[in-house]
């Protein structure tokens, strides 16, 4: 542990402490900087995100960002299992880490951490939660401003007991968009101003709703042999039944051979799977009619920028078709198949 000793001298030796704003507070006096969790320290061994402020000889003073910024420090040993040779090259200014919390001084407010004993498997824990405290920490600051309460007072009586109930609020919050009464009860936050409720459950439903992530897969399907398109259709329309009212599957002809198949959903892995499952029932069914599919993408998530180069790629081969035309079998196929989506 560090003594008193030890600040004055860094201080003396001009290190850089660096004004990260001070304390804000909203138009009504009320503080709008507070801590995220209950605990006004955490706890040794925990890990936690930091944001580095300054950079002295004997190592690096940082602010605990789930802990209204209270100073801690990563001690030089502490940075690295490697030789250190350079101290800007392990940490840099502004910068945002994640330590573990080797001892903690709550009278004299000291915090010293560690960086070098802090795994892979930690970093990924420990962003996810932040990430997750983050959105509720958003969520509690916003609704303070508008019905015009300290966090503290707001955390007290809605955040922090579902922290204790469920592990971290974030889950909680999710589950009251669809059921509110579940989350936001007399039982575990009694008392509760109607007021603040609506303000919280307003501000959850708005930033905490999930979007629907569209899946996609890219498949050719041919059939060369006596039942032709109708063995086509037939293997199309098996793997749309695999489809359900919250993953509906949908294929596009984007030119013959060439297929797409579309899912919607709030899970991608979900979505992912139910094209997979549609691939393989498709497969058996296309191949027992002597034809064949072929994988030319694997599912996977897209985004708008896919939709639009799907979208004109269609629209141009749509016109190329209209331009040049085709033989008869491709008249038939096209027929047979049509522009109409399958599963729409």
């Amino acid at each position: 542990m560090r003594d008193d000793e030890d600040y004055e001298e860094e201080e003396e030796a001009g290190v850089e402490d660096t004004d990260f704003g001070g304390e804000e507070r909203g138009g009504g006096g009320y503080s709008m900087n507070f801590r995220m969790y209950e605990n006004q320290f955490p706890e040794i061994d925990e890990v936690v995100v930091v944001q580095v402020r300054s950079i002295a000889e004997m190592g690096a003073y940082v602010s605990l960002l789930e802990y209204n910024n209270i100073e801690g420090m990563i001690l030089l040993s502490e940075l690295s299992r490697r030789r250190i040779r350079s101290i800007n090259k392990l940490v840099r200014v502004g910068k945002q880490e994640v330590c573990m919390v080797l001892r903690v001084d709550k009278e004299k407010g000291y915090i010293d951490l560690s960086k070098r004993r802090v795994s892979p498997e930690d970093v990924q824990k420990c962003d996810e939660r932040y990430q997750r405290s983050k959105a509720v920490h958003s969520i509690v600051r916003h609704v303070s401003e508008v019905v015009h309460v300290d966090m503290e007072q707001l955390y007290q009586k809605t955040a922090w007991p579902l922290y204790r109930k469920y592990g971290h609020a974030y889950e909680a919050f999710r589950l009251a968009i669809t059921d509110p009464d579940s989350i936001f009860n007399d039982e575990t936050m009694p008392d509760l101003d109607p007021a603040w409720r609506k303000a919280m459950l307003a501000d959850i439903a708005k930033r905490l709703t999930p979007t629907a992530v569209k899946v996609r897969a890219d498949i050719e399907v041919t059939c060369f042999h006596y039942e032709g398109v109708n063995a086509i259709k037939r293997s199309l329309l098996k793997g749309v039944a695999l489809g359900t009212e919250d993953l509906p599957v949908k294929i596009k002809l984007v030119a013959p051979p060439l297929y797409v198949m579309l899912c919607s959903s709030l899970d991608k892995v979900a979505g992912i799977k139910v094209l997979n499952d549609a691939i393989e029932v498709m497969q058996a069914e296309i191949r027992e009619a002597k034809g064949d599919l072929q994988v030319k993408a694997a599912p996977r998530a897209v985004d708008e920028r896919d939709d639009k180069l799907l979208s004109n790629l269609m629209s141009a081969l749509e016109a190329q078709n209209q331009e040049i035309g085709g033989d008869d079998d491709e008249e038939e196929q096209d027929e047979g198949m049509g522009n109409v989506d399958i599963g729409a």
